[in-house]
């Protein structure tokens, strides 16, 4: 671990004996921000000291970007949804071997943009497939690792759409689902999140990109005192 300088009233414990890395997901609808806070979060965490991983799904890995081509080419009608379910599993296997669990392993702090929560929002709740059987799919790719603190970023469909229009780089094959899908997709990822209060932080996307920050900021820091990797310095 780097020397970590005292922040906002905390310090970093020292000589840790053993320090497992810690796994922060991000989820939401495309358009909700997540890339700009993932950006915040991992130079705010790289200032107290700790090393970062940051990942995505799909992709993340050599197999997993083949994925991904496959699954965001807006050229590929993919026509049955346990197909895709199967592509999404396939990509967050990989990862989860190649990357993830070796970060964690080395003490990381790994940040990924989407997780299995995002499979089951959106083959589960808006392709209408079993929401049980794909979370239980997914843990299973993922040997049982389950991230240890997910930020869904909660947005409003139509102002999604907006900031994806403004961005001016084209839409990916899931970009270019109906309104009425995105929807379904919002309120899976609420109802997910309802169901595990301990791990999930809803945060409303609208707000200002500072605002939401400093709801991100707090949450990690108390993870990390929870976790033993700082203290409060008072």
């Amino acid at each position: 671990m780097k020397t970590v300088r005292r922040f906002w009233g905390y310090r970093p414990v020292k000589e840790m004996k053993s320090k497992k890395g810690i796994f922060i997901t991000f989820e939401g609808i495309d358009g909700s921000g997540k890339t700009t806070q993932i950006k915040l979060l991992d130079d705010f965490i790289a200032s107290l000291g700790f090393e970062t991983l940051l990942t995505r799904e799909p992709g993340g890995t050599k197999i997993g970007d083949m994925i991904r081509d496959i699954l965001l080419d807006p050229e590929n009608k993919i026509a049955s949804a346990r197909t895709e379910t199967f592509l999404f599993q396939a990509s967050r296997a990989e990862l989860v071997s190649e990357v993830i669990i070796p970060g964690l392993d080395s003490g990381k702090v790994v940040i990924c943009d989407r997780f299995f929560d995002s499979t089951v929002a959106y083959q589960g709740f808006a392709r209408g497939l079993e929401e049980k059987e794909i979370r239980r799919m997914s843990l299973w790719a993922t040997s049982g690792l389950e991230p240890d603190l997910t930020f869904l970023l909660s947005l409003d469909v139509t102002d999604g759409e907006m900031r994806i229009d403004a961005n001016k780089k084209g839409r990916d094959r899931i970009e270019f689902e109906k309104k009425e899908f995105k929807e379904k997709i919002r309120k899976g990822y609420l109802n997910i999140a309802r169901k595990f209060p301990s791990r999930f932080v809803i945060i409303d996307a609208a707000l200002p990109v500072q605002g939401i920050f400093e709801i991100i900021k707090d949450s990690t820091l108390k993870l990390l005192v929870e976790r033993g990797w700082i203290k409060n310095a008072f």
